[in-house]
């Protein structure tokens, strides 16, 4: 049943959309509920009928399904990615198939959604991915200062990773700039007019931390007074950054899995789950992989999060970006304090790009 909010989701430029399904009724599901979008489909029902149909037309997404007659939704993942690397495909995975889903976003798939498909979930993805369309010329972006190889390569990496919904794991040492890294994914994405959501995992009590994510009812337990909003919901559409996400209890490691796999929260005290689109992004400066090992972090909560991992460079791997940083950081000083702009002597500036910054 298609509910009436379908208008809210109502696209103001016709797009074309490729579905590709051997089951004509979830085809026709996908057709009715795009066409509602004001989105126009086209239709296969094998990998080489994609396959042709992406020859001879211009998409802006490709919906397929992982279970194909000739192949599978992998091989099209793939295929795409070589040949039109700019067109989003997003997987309809069945139910309980999320290492496939996972597979299939490290090879380039921009989303998943699980069946039986919800058609909100649905219309919140084609609406994300539609959204690549448009440039994100109004966003004033605080980019990662840096001449380096390393920098670059880091802002290249960061310019494609917007593009896609995937979780990704942001690695590096304490003051590198991984919230600052977190926030330009979400400012270059489909995302960018949705709220970030910062949260130190590590600064909540254990006995906060799930109402603190997906919310409470009024009444449901002892100083519950008033109805609360989870960190879930108020990302709802955005992007919510769990930084020094290897501080979460064993606990509360199995909640957030079953929040990120079925993308849906349940508040304390309700009777129903709550659909949320919501990206997550994590950080930590601990390395995560040894946590697993060492039993404290769950191994498949690891894997979900873990999709695709960004590794941020320390400043003594880019000691060549000192003199640009240090000019900096005496200019933002300088204005702050209303004062001349102090020089960086020689010897000072030698000093710093020796320092071993352990």
């Amino acid at each position: 049943m298609i509910t009436s909010n379908t208008a809210l989701y109502t696209l103001k430029h016709p797009a074309q959309v490729l579905i590709i399904d051997d089951e004509p009724d979830i085809r026709e599901l996908l057709e009715i509920t795009l066409s509602r979008m004001n989105i126009q489909t086209h239709t296969a029902d094998s990998v080489t009928a994609a396959k042709q149909q992406l020859a001879h037309q211009t998409y802006q997404l490709c919906l397929t399904d992982l279970h194909l007659p000739d192949g599978n939704g992998l091989e099209l993942v793939n295929y795409i990615q070589s040949q039109f690397p700019h067109l989003p495909v997003a997987v309809i995975t069945a139910f309980g198939s999320m290492d496939t889903a996972v597979a299939a976003m490290k090879a380039g798939a921009f989303d998943y959604i699980n069946k039986p498909v919800d058609l909100t979930q649905l219309r919140e993805l084609v609406s994300n991915a539609l959204k690549l369309r448009e440039p994100a010329t109004s966003v004033i972006l605080n980019e990662m200062i840096g001449e380096s190889e390393g920098m670059q390569q880091l802002n290249r990496t960061i310019a494609k990773l917007a593009r896609s919904q995937a979780p990704i794991y942001i690695h590096g040492e304490s003051g590198t700039g991984k919230e600052l890294v977190a926030r330009m994914i979400h400012q270059l994405g489909p995302r960018r007019e949705q709220n970030f959501i910062p949260v130190n995992c590590g600064a909540i009590p254990s006995e906060l931390m799930e109402s603190e994510f997906f919310g409470h009812k009024k009444g449901s337990f002892t100083g519950a007074n008033e109805d609360k909003t989870g960190l879930f919901q108020a990302a709802h559409g955005g992007t919510l950054f769990l930084d020094e996400v290897a501080d979460l209890p064993l606990a509360m490691q199995v909640k957030l899995l079953r929040a990120i796999q079925e993308k849906k929260v349940r508040p304390i005290g309700a009777q129903k789950e709550v659909c949320v689109d919501v990206r997550i992004l994590c950080a930590t400066h601990q390395d995560l992989y040894q946590r697993v090992n060492q039993h404290l972090f769950r191994q498949d909560l690891y894997y979900r999060l873990n999709v695709i991992q960004l590794n941020v460079p320390s400043l003594r791997e880019r000691s060549s970006d000192i003199e640009l940083l240090s000019k900096h950081i005496l200019i933002r000083l300088a204005q702050q304090s209303q004062l001349p702009l102090p020089q960086l002597s020689a010897n000072a500036l030698q000093a710093l790009q020796h320092y071993p910054f352990a």
